[in-house]
């Protein structure tokens, strides 16, 4: 996967993380919040992959 693939991966997992953790906080269901939070650590480290191949030129 090159740069852009790892970045547009980063930011879907980042916009859903987001909003499993919006409704598991409005719900009470905090295993779904947690969920959430962690798929937007996924997708930070998603982003910072796809930036580093960027940097190295995708030999990664």
């Amino acid at each position: 996967m090159g740069e852009f693939t790892d970045k547009l991966d980063a930011a879907g997992n980042k916009i859903a993380g987001k909003a499993k953790e919006l409704y598991g906080d409005a719900t009470g269901n905090e295993q779904l919040a947690a969920e959430g939070e962690a798929q937007q650590l996924k997708g930070t480290g998603q982003d910072v992959k796809g930036s580093v191949k960027g940097a190295l030129g995708d030999k990664l």
